[in-house]
């Protein structure tokens, strides 16, 4: 454990991502590495209905949501780190595919290890709904360890 420096973290806010931040923290700690906060934001595209225009402004103002959304969240897990004694340093990477952009940027700082959180879905649910996770494993340049959510956190959202 003595050679990790870099560990990024990857969220999307959700509770089975927030239920990794405690051991990116501990690891970061354990480490005296520093903690990358990822976030990527999800693009208003993404969340288009067939059929319907959205004008520019309303397109504008949904991004800017998001955005604040995402910082206010952010500031959080950052403050959180910093009084758990971690450096942290937030990133946001702007829309694509969550899991491309969470491989990129853990190449691009050189991470020496990814953490992220997953819902621990099987079969069918993970064949219907996918898996960010697994496909982060699948493709890391890195180590990924990976948190499951426990069916405590699940109830509760």
């Amino acid at each position: 454990m003595a050679d990790i420096q870099r560990i990024t973290y990857a969220s999307d806010f959700s509770p089975a991502s927030l239920a990794a931040f405690p051991q990116a923290l501990r690891l970061a700690k354990a480490t005296a590495a520093e903690l990358t906060i990822l976030h990527v934001l999800l693009s208003p595209a993404s969340m288009f209905i067939a059929g319907g225009h959205v004008s520019q402004e309303t397109w504008d103002l949904i991004a800017a949501d998001i955005q604040a959304q995402a910082t206010e969240e952010m500031d959080r897990l950052v403050k959180r780190a910093v009084e758990t004694g971690v450096r942290a340093t937030p990133l946001f990477v702007d829309g694509g595919i969550p899991a491309e952009e969470i491989v990129r940027a853990a190449e691009q700082s050189k991470a020496d290890i990814l953490v992220l959180g997953t819902h621990g879905r099987t079969g069918v649910a993970r064949m219907l709904l996918g898996s960010v996770a697994a496909r982060v494993v699948a493709t890391a340049p890195c180590p990924v360890l990976t948190v499951r959510m426990t069916e405590a956190a699940e109830t509760r959202s």
